[in-house]
């Protein structure tokens, strides 16, 4: 059995499938560079088949990445195999991954199909991927509630027509540790051609053990994890690639296996998807939450002065916290500024996007004494959405009045289709106010499904970073402002999301099922 576990990174298809996460081309772009830098084995790049949209941003990622295998889901017929080759094909290394439902429920609720249907059904699908590419894998969708005795024959058959990966899901959840570890040796010990192929792991949250059932998966031969940057994915999310990978590097005395990612980069990753997304990441969050090296029990500080591994097993470095939070200042010149940037790996496409990021840089530097790293993710963050966005609307300038036993009032002035305009309104508070005096004349009719604020920095000086979430017409998008004025901050989120709904670029979730 081989020593090395696959990383196989779902955040483009899987994690997309969270409401209000789907991505643009650009935007999935910039996504899978970084997890090239990851050195991720596969990135499942999105669902070609699904719209026009996922299509050329599975063919974009493609054409892009070299170091990793990009792979495309494909439901279990020709259609969906053949326009995943298609968006593959300049692919240096690509992966056809087709599924079918697998369980009772599953089969007679929501395909109608009878068992031998669906069997003979994934036998053709899988012998037709095999006409575009060697690297096939197959998933039998709610593997974990299939009955076992047809789960070994559909698997045989799916190992005997080419499939190299057979990835054992648990769509719903469902699965406990014990159970799944077992159920997973007991198929590669009952499945006869099972040393043909490598056997993966797909987890989802719902109970709270997309890792440990995933590691329980490992432990009982699996190679191949599939997971998600920041665990990110529909419902409670998928297995978190940065636990997973910590947890095997960790505990390699346990594991015994080798994983290939570069560790540095698993904060930078989780910086980015959560700036693109607008989902942000938890202060305890294991590894890239703001507190997973944080003390305040006076022992443990004690302690961790004196010998760091005393309360740490791992190295804040070694996942790509910086040692150093302040780096720059109001005084600092447009070279540390880019030397900062090349630190901290964001590359920016050109001398332009420098100076215009250099520029936003000095005008927080000229409100705020201290720049933290934090700030420089979060302001280049924002630059690369309003680029990227069909921008119908900008801010200009606000103002607002709120005061104790007084009504709030908002004035916000913006560019609406290249033209300035002002409106006014009164609220229940200065954030409710300046939405509404948004509203009345941009009359998006779109519904506030989530406002959250998070601090991205320590201290009453830090930018607070906004997240708003609009829904309309069955479209749900995330938009997200930072700025050190809260409702400054909240205005810039609530217009991006408005941008997003307004955008040509194709940005409604694409997905149209998945294991």
């Amino acid at each position: 059995m081989s020593d090395k576990l696959i990383i196989f990174d779902t955040t483009l298809r899987d994690g997309e499938q969270s409401p209000g996460a789907s991505m643009t081309k650009e935007e999935k772009l910039r996504i899978a560079k970084q997890l090239e830098k990851l050195r991720v084995d596969v990135i499942e790049a999105g669902f070609a088949a699904s719209s026009n949209g996922d299509f050329e941003a599975v063919r974009a990622v493609a054409d892009v990445i070299k170091d990793s295998t990009v792979c495309s889901l494909a439901r279990a017929n020709d259609r969906d195999i053949a326009r995943a080759a298609e968006a593959l094909k300049n692919a240096k290394s690509m992966r056809i991954h087709t599924f079918m439902a697998t369980s009772a429920l599953h089969m007679e609720k929501k395909l109608r199909m009878m068992p031998e249907q669906v069997h003979e059904q994934i036998k053709l699908a899988v012998r037709y991927a095999r006409q575009f590419t060697d690297n096939v894998e197959f998933s039998p969708e709610d593997g974990s509630r299939s009955d076992l005795d047809f789960l070994c024959r559909v698997l045989e058959t799916a190992i005997a027509e080419g499939a190299t990966t057979i990835n054992f899901a648990d769509t719903v959840g469902y699965a406990v540790p014990e159970l799944y570890g077992n159920l997973i040796r007991t198929l590669r010990s009952r499945v006869p051609n099972s040393d043909k192929a490598v056997w993966s792991v797909h987890c989802h949250n719902d109970l709270g053990m997309a890792v440990a059932n995933s590691l329980a998966g490992v432990m009982a031969g699996a190679r191949q994890i599939e997971c998600t940057i920041n665990g990110l994915g529909e419902r409670a999310g998928n297995t978190s690639l940065e636990e997973v990978v910590m947890a095997v590097k960790t505990r390699r005395d346990f594991f015994k296996l080798d994983v290939g990612i570069d560790t540095t980069q698993i904060v930078p990753a989780s910086k980015l998807v959560s700036g693109i997304t607008g989902f942000p990441v938890q202060p305890n969050k294991a590894v890239v939450g703001a507190n997973a090296f944080a003390h305040a029990s006076g022992i443990h500080q004690d302690g961790v002065l004196k010998q760091r591994d005393t309360y740490e097993i791992m190295r804040a470095e070694d996942v790509g916290w910086a040692a150093n939070k302040i780096v720059l200042g109001k005084l600092s010149g447009r070279n540390a500024f880019k030397q900062r940037l090349q630190e901290l790996g964001i590359q920016l496409e050109s001398e332009q996007d420098v100076n215009a990021a250099f520029q936003r840089f000095k005008d927080l530097a000229d409100r705020k004494a201290e720049i933290f790293d934090e700030d420089i993710h979060a302001l280049v963050s924002d630059q690369a959405v309003r680029h990227e966005a069909d921008e119908h609307c900008q801010l200009v300038s606000m103002a607002q009045a709120s005061e104790t036993g007084e009504r709030p009032h908002a004035r916000v002035t913006m560019i609406v289709d290249g033209k300035e305009t002002t409106s006014e309104a009164d609220g229940n508070g200065p954030v409710d106010a300046t939405f509404k005096a948004i509203e009345s004349r941009l009359a998006s009719g779109a519904e506030l499904m989530l406002y959250s604020v998070n601090a991205i920095t320590t201290g009453t000086e830090s930018q607070g970073e906004v997240t708003v979430r609009l829904a309309k017409s069955g479209r749900i998008v995330n938009g997200v402002g930072a700025d050190p004025d809260i409702v400054v901050a909240s205005a810039k989120a609530y217009l991006s999301a408005v941008n997003k709904l307004h955008s040509k670029a194709d940005r409604v979730n694409p997905q149209a099922g998945g294991i």
